[in-house]
């Protein structure tokens, strides 16, 4: 178990090149990982946000731990190619709750985590760069417990949340590294110029969030960026579909919204493959 975790965290890593980005069309269960897959993604990650909607809950560290990891097994039972969790803050309050969820992470299979400074626990928007870089530590020093070279992907919501500008970005970057970051994700921002400023200024791979509005891959990948996710809009996207077509059912009787989907065949077909 552990030999093949360590070679799928190594081929995980080396997916992270600036200006040749790693792909990903995040995931909140089995068949969704699954389509991904089948699309062609190198890898495949969850979305806090989708698997939060789909256990019943809001997205924000309200998610059970157990159930969130449960459903992390599953995707990671459900594909060949590396998945990484995003565990939003860590699923803990202190630093030795973080370990335990990596380990638990690792457990379930997966090789990547996805950590954020955010939270909704005090009166800023972030966490102190110190309780963050304590928590990132804890991540680093467990997988390196377990023998598994973990893709830690430290998530900083400076831009998302307003906290703070480009200089503070670098600065929370610069420590996270330090306390055992692989790669630094910064949802919120998209332009061309700021990535390039980031990635200059990050002596790491950064990950950029993605989606309408977004630049194409082609220019995010110009301006350096090493990760291009597509987050929760997927997710948004399949829910989207689900209240459109309950709407046209509800009032007109009819069924367009519901055309062009994978058919029935095909899509069982693909789930009953073995993972």
């Amino acid at each position: 178990m552990i030999s093949e975790l360590k070679a799928k965290a190594e081929l995980f890593r080396s997916l992270h090149v600036p200006g040749r980005p790693l792909l990903l069309a995040n995931a909140w269960d089995a068949a969704s990982a699954r389509v991904a897959e089948r699309a062609g993604a190198a890898a495949v990650a969850t979305t806090s946000s989708g698997v939060s909607w789909t256990l019943g809950t809001a997205d924000g560290d309200h998610v059970d731990r157990g159930l969130a990891l449960e459903l992390t097994a599953r995707v990671a039972a459900a594909v060949s190619v590396p998945v990484s969790a995003d565990v939003e803050g860590g699923y803990a309050t202190d630093p030795e709750g973080v370990a335990q969820t990596v380990r638990a992470v690792l457990a379930a299979g997966a090789v990547g985590v996805n950590i954020e400074d955010s939270h909704d626990g005090g009166p800023a928007p972030l966490r102190a760069v110190d309780d963050q870089a304590g928590r990132i530590a804890a991540a680093r020093r467990a997988a390196d417990e377990e023998g598994v070279p973990l893709f830690v992907h430290a998530r900083t919501d400076t831009y998302l949340r307003g906290a703070g500008d480009l200089g503070e970005t670098l600065e929370r970057a610069a420590e996270y590294l330090a306390a055992g970051a692989d790669g630094i994700f910064v949802p919120g921002v998209s332009d061309p110029a700021v990535v390039a400023a980031l990635t200059e200024g990050i002596d790491a791979p950064v990950g950029i969030l993605a989606g309408p509005g977004a630049p194409p891959v082609s220019v995010l990948a110009s301006a350096g960026a090493a990760r291009v996710s597509l987050g929760s809009a997927v997710a948004e996207a399949a829910y989207a579909l689900v209240d459109r077509a309950a709407r046209e059912l509800l009032a007109t009787g009819t069924y367009a919204a519901v055309a062009g989907g994978i058919p029935w065949g095909e899509l069982n077909a693909l789930m009953l493959r073995e993972g």
